[in-house]
């Protein structure tokens, strides 16, 4: 039997990188999920695999809230909510975007990076409390450092840290919420078409990859499935019951070598 033999679960961001390495383990550990994609090529390959698709934009409530009509219509509850999806961009600096460009960039960043868990959150959480289940969001090393990202991503992921905060304490004691903070990791997450970085990948770049690989203490820069284990066990009422409010480092050593 798996560790999550029965949960009904919602990922987004479910189509590659972290994401779909969630979506992975929690099948093979036995859980239902509802993969939540923004992308028609991605919808196949999730239901070939075994899973629920809804495809939208995490930004917008209504994602969020088909997405939890999907777990709960298929399978009448929900047990955990991954938050998943995230923008990154680029390292861009701010005094090289104009006003309008940081607006913009602002606006969708934060969008997907802090909204999206937000309106993932409000749009679960009655379910969640039924089951005494949880919210997971993936963070950062961002989360507590500079010089993960620029200083969108950065603003948007010590958000998210405060945020995971906050819902911890207003959902007490019946619904847990925490986060994984991954860092170093080869993904294709890409960055807003605010500045003009949507098709553009973060392993895209080998230079950029090699360049992370010599400041990770474990020498290695990480694969997503490196960091699928603490969801199943974040997700899990079994094994962590008394975790919430965390946001666990999964980044190789990254933050304390700084």
């Amino acid at each position: 039997m798996g560790r999550l033999e029965g949960y009904r679960t919602v990922v987004t961001g479910a189509g590659s990188g972290i994401g779909r390495a969630v979506v992975d383990r929690y099948l093979r550990e036995g859980a239902r999920v509802v993969a939540v994609v923004r992308s028609e090529r991605d919808v196949l390959p999730l239901q070939q695999a075994g899973a629920v698709v809804v495809r939208g934009d995490v930004s917008l409530y209504e994602t969020a809230e088909r997405a939890v009509a999907a777990a709960v219509d298929a399978w009448d509850g929900l047990d955990a909510y991954v938050a998943n999806a995230g923008l990154w961009d680029f390292h861009k600096r701010t005094d090289r975007q104009s006003p309008e460009e940081l607006t913009a960039g602002f606006q969708e960043i934060f969008g997907v990076n802090v909204l999206g868990p937000l309106f993932g959150a409000r749009a679960a959480v009655d379910a969640l409390r039924q089951t005494r289940g949880s919210v997971i969001v993936t963070g950062s090393n961002a989360c507590f450092l500079a010089g993960g990202g620029g200083a969108l991503y950065t603003a948007s992921k010590f958000a998210l840290r405060g945020l995971v905060l906050q819902l911890a304490n207003e959902f007490a004691p019946d619904v847990r919420v925490n986060g994984v903070a991954p860092g170093a990791t080869d993904t294709g997450i890409s960055g807003p078409a605010a500045l003009n970085q949507q098709g553009r990948e973060m392993n895209g770049d080998a230079a950029r990859m090699e360049a992370m690989r010599r400041h990770m203490p474990l020498g290695r820069v990480s694969s997503p499935e490196d960091h699928a284990a603490l969801f199943v066990l974040l997700a899990s009422r079994e094994e962590s019951p008394y975790v919430t409010g965390a946001m666990m480092l999964s980044d190789g050593g990254l933050t304390i070598s700084v």
